[in-house]
């Protein structure tokens, strides 16, 4: 079983305390729904899952954001700028390595000041790494945010935005634009293309309920093995593969962009380039993504010291606009020891009345050599 050694943890409470977090402790026993809505069906498989007495499907926690977050809407503190920490286990499961494991991080709400806030949470997290015994991890970053501002100049249809953010999750993206254009997308003539076009252009929580009610008209609880939600995402696949509304020059204008990648100050020059060359009208994400450069030189982090890359995401759906991931260079295995980000859409998808600023991260404690020696 991994534990989270009590000086360790200590010492990254102490750690975020100075930096004004609170730390926080969410029940473990969590609802399985919110995080296949909100962090994306590849979840599922990865959750350990359990009933209640009165038959309610629920999850170990598998990680803090989701539950922190719900935690802070049913407070006294709701809509008002807090910050929290925490330290403890969480449960997911990650092939070969143990499915219970320490994580420790931070959740900061409701500031206003991004730019500011997204330094600071980097700040933090390279001070806790610094804690438990790396010096100086490889960090790599991207901004979600700028990238959804291309596809919107671009007018990439809602089908094969979903298929090019999840083949950036997978380190795909470059390879995968020439698949979304107009012309390499093929028409369907399968006996279900009725329901292939009801599901163009649905979010996956409304094509699930389709799936789902027809399945139930059927009197059909799985299909092969695979649950209504597998069925939604299988079915918004094909949907996807069939309306891109990518046309070639777009795709070649998106691939140069997808492009762009090395140590910061230099990537955010060949940005800066693309953008002339191309005049896209990409509103206040450009000038977001320079104000989070200031910010961190201000906070005393080189941007040659970051690696960036417009094709960098991370694998939870929730993530609306900067990402980081941090490395160690020692470890030949690429897993990375934690990651955060901005995620502002999500405190509204969880029923908050209006939107709160949200950024933070994560570190997988187990992932650091043991003692602080990393």
């Amino acid at each position: 079983m991994a534990t989270l050694n009590p000086d360790r943890s200590g010492l990254i409470a102490a750690d975020l305390a100075r930096a004004g977090y609170v730390r926080v402790e969410p029940p473990v026993l969590q609802p399985v729904e919110v995080f296949l809505e909100l962090s994306g069906e590849d979840i599922r498989r990865r959750l350990f899952v359990t009933q209640d007495a009165e038959g309610r499907e629920l999850c170990l926690r598998p990680e803090y954001t989701i539950p922190v977050s719900r935690d802070y809407l049913a407070g006294p503190q709701a809509g008002e700028p807090a910050a929290f920490a925490y330290a403890g286990p969480v449960f997911r499961h990650r092939g070969t390595e143990a499915g219970e494991f320490p994580q420790a991080g931070i959740e900061s709400f409701g500031r206003t000041d991004a730019a500011a806030a997204e330094a600071d949470t980097v700040a933090i997290a390279l001070a806790t790494s610094r804690t438990l015994g790396l010096a100086r991890p490889l960090v790599r970053v991207g901004d979600l945010g700028l990238t959804h501002a291309v596809l919107d100049a671009l007018d990439v249809a809602l089908p094969a935005r979903r298929r090019l953010l999840r083949a950036l999750v997978r380190g795909e993206g470059a390879r995968a634009v020439s698949a979304l254009t107009s012309e390499g997308a093929a028409p369907e003539t399968s006996d279900y293309a009725g329901l292939l076009n009801a599901l163009s252009g649905l979010d996956a929580k409304a094509a699930k309920a389709i799936v789902e009610d027809v399945l139930s008209i059927a009197g059909i609880a799985q299909v092969g093995g695979r649950t209504a939600s597998e069925i939604a995402q299988r079915f918004l696949d094909r949907a996807g593969r069939r309306e891109t509304g990518l046309a070639t020059d777009a795709a070649a204008i998106l691939a140069r962009y997808l492009d762009i990648a090395g140590p910061l100050d230099r990537a955010a020059r060949a940005l800066r380039d693309w953008v002339r060359e191309t005049n896209l009208p990409l509103g206040g994400a450009l000038d977001a993504f320079e104000a989070r450069i200031a910010a961190l030189t201000a906070r005393g982090i080189a941007a040659g010291d970051l690696s960036f890359a417009t094709g960098f995401a991370r694998n939870l759906d929730y993530y609306t606009g900067f990402v980081f991931e941090l490395l160690d260079p020692a470890r030949d295995d690429g897993k990375p020891l934690g990651g955060g980000g901005r995620y502002d859409a999500l405190l509204s998808r969880l029923g908050a009345p209006k939107p709160i600023p949200a950024v933070g991260f994560s570190l997988w404690l187990d992932r650091f050599a043991p003692g602080g020696d990393a």
